[in-house]
């Protein structure tokens, strides 16, 4: 059914943003710094500013500016694969049909480089407590697949992983760890910035990111040789010669001078942006203090995430009837529930952006064929199954039951409180 006000709220006269960049001036002084040089292709010192000030920022030894945080993680992949399994043959990625243990509930961007480099991923289920990759279900998933020695996870929607269980679990199994903080610049981790963690780590500034430069991303990492390979690789694999040589596989990955001119003038607002974001969330906290709902969870003792996004949880005896089929939705109304797909569609009434929580990669059609591991084990058949009370399939029960609020840090108080009330209008 349709969602149908049961008093009346203004639609907003511009559309309401999921997160939209936010620009303050400084950007076009080093794009056009960029411009009045010309340097305006993939050198230049916008980029070896934005290499010094992330790894300042993160802590990490090396950064190479890329073209985007994809491009990012798909060489972070082959780095480590190269590292685990030595140099590929002509035509083969460097994990040509290896396992690779991967987050579950994320974007498919996380999950897509293992298989550029040949490998399979297996995904690993998400816990309660920050949404993030289950430290018990990885442990439960090197006793199925000792074999592995790759694992790649994601901090979602800015909030840091259990990273002190996550990192010990690899080491003991000596797997290397490749860390997705696209989402998660400027959140730490028990004083630890996100994508200082993994061997190799990536941060995305795509425009809905905290910082953007409408587009690029960053590998992170410690060692000076493979941060000189990446860049290499990021140039199509020039060799040091007098004219274009080439001896293995190369890409067209290095960030423009441009871009990154956009991304030094956003980097001194980071910590503006996720006050004002934090701000967003703790607002949301409030307003829906009388509702059977919960935001996305965090642990205040032990990290400090930037919120990109607030995300809205109902509780399981709160929801009303929902199907789900491959790309559409219905719901039935029922008196005092709701459930994500009304409430979406309440947002869009007043013209406000909302999003479903990451739908997990082991019930995409593109991988439904492949390993989904949960702390009892192998979780296929398991998917939406309860035992005592409780989901098996932990992201599947959280893409089911939550969905991403509008969070851009532009959005007023007065806005926000709109937002608010028309999500209380489908619960009551």
């Amino acid at each position: 059914m349709a969602f149908e006000q049961t008093g009346r709220i203004e639609p907003f006269d511009k559309k309401l943003w999921l997160a939209s960049p936010t620009m303050h001036g400084e950007e076009m002084t080093y794009v056009q710094e960029a411009y009045s040089t010309n340097w305006m292709s993939t050198v230049g010192e916008n980029i070896d500013q934005i290499e010094r000030i992330t790894c300042e920022k993160i802590g990490c030894g090396h950064a190479v500016a890329l073209s985007a945080g994809t491009a990012a993680l798909h060489l972070a992949v082959r780095l480590a694969g190269q590292e685990l399994y030595g140099q590929p043959q002509a035509g083969h990625g460097t994990l040509e049909g290896r396992r690779v243990f991967a987050s579950d509930m994320t974007f498919d961007a996380t999950v897509n480089p293992i298989c550029y480099e040949g490998g399979i991923p297996v995904f690993i289920d998400t816990e309660r407590d920050t949404w993030n990759m289950d430290p018990a279900a990885l442990r439960k998933a090197f006793e199925l697949y000792p074999e592995v020695k790759l694992v790649v996870m994601a901090h979602l929607y800015g909030t840091p992983g259990k990273m002190d269980e996550l990192v010990k679990i690899c080491e003991e199994h000596g797997a290397v760890l490749v860390e997705d903080a696209a989402e998660s610049l400027g959140a730490s981790y028990k004083g630890i910035q996100t994508g200082a963690f993994g061997k190799y780590s990536c941060i995305s500034f795509n425009g809905n990111k905290i910082i953007t430069g409408s587009a690029g991303g960053m590998l992170l990492t410690d060692s000076r040789e493979a941060a000189d390979r990446a860049r290499k690789w990021s140039t199509q694999s020039r060799e040091a010669a007098p004219w274009y040589q080439h001896e293995e596989l190369g890409y067209n990955y290095r960030m423009s001078n441009v871009i990154a001119g956009v991304v030094r003038g956003q980097y001194p607002h980071l910590e503006e942006h996720i006050a004002q974001k934090k701000a967003i969330y703790e607002r949301y906290k409030e307003g829906f203090r009388d509702l059977p709902v919960s935001m996305n969870p965090y642990d205040a003792d032990v990290c400090e995430p930037n919120f990109w996004l607030s995300c809205l949880l109902i509780d399981q005896d709160a929801m009303c009837r929902q199907v789900r089929g491959e790309t559409e939705a219905c719901y039935v109304k029922e008196k005092g529930k709701s459930c994500p797909t009304e409430i979406l569609e309440a947002l869009l009434s007043i013209r406000a952006e909302g999003r479903p929580i990451w739908k997990p990669m082991h019930m995409q059609p593109i991988y439904r064929t492949h390993g989904f591991v949960t702390e009892m084990g192998s979780g296929r058949a398991m998917t939406n199954a309860y035992i005592e009370g409780a989901c098996v399939d932990v992201g599947m029960d959280i893409f089911q039951r939550g969905l991403c609020l509008p969070s851009d840090n532009k959005m007023t108080a007065g806005q926000q409180d709109r937002v608010i009330e028309i999500v209380k209008q489908c619960f009551a």
